[in-house]
C-alpha cells in the first residue's frame, strides 16, 4: 500500500508512529520528545495506580456490590446445603 499524499513522509516506528529520518533532529529535540513520553508515562502509570487501588479494595467493593455478594451467597449456601441433603438421603 503506498503512503497517500496527506501522510508525512519517512519511516514507521515499530508503534506505528511515524518517526523522522536519521539525523534529522537535534539533541534539544530528541530530549523534548523524551522529557514529553516520560510525562505521558507517568500520568497513564498514576491512571493505573489509581485504578488498581480501586479494583482491590475490598471494603468498597463490598459497598459498592453488597446486594450481588448477598445472593451470590445464598446460592452457594442453597447449592452446597442441597448437595449435602441429597448425598445423606442416598446412603
Amino acid at each position: 500500500m503506498e503512503a497517500s499524499p496527506q501522510t508525512s513522509p519517512g519511516p514507521v516506528s515499530g508503534n506505528g508512529r511515524r518517526v523522522a529520518p536519521p539525523g534529522s533532529r537535534s539533541a534539544a529535540q530528541i530530549r523534548n520528545d523524551i522529557v514529553r513520553e516520560r510525562e505521558q508515562l507517568a500520568r497513564e502509570v498514576d491512571a493505573l495506580r489509581t485504578r488498581w487501588s480501586e479494583v482491590t479494595d475490598v471494603k468498597r467493593q463490598v459497598r459498592a456490590h453488597g446486594k450481588q455478594l448477598l445472593v451470590g451467597a445464598a446460592v452457594v449456601g442453597l447449592v452446597v446445603g442441597g448437595a449435602i441433603a441429597f448425598g445423606r438421603r442416598r446412603r
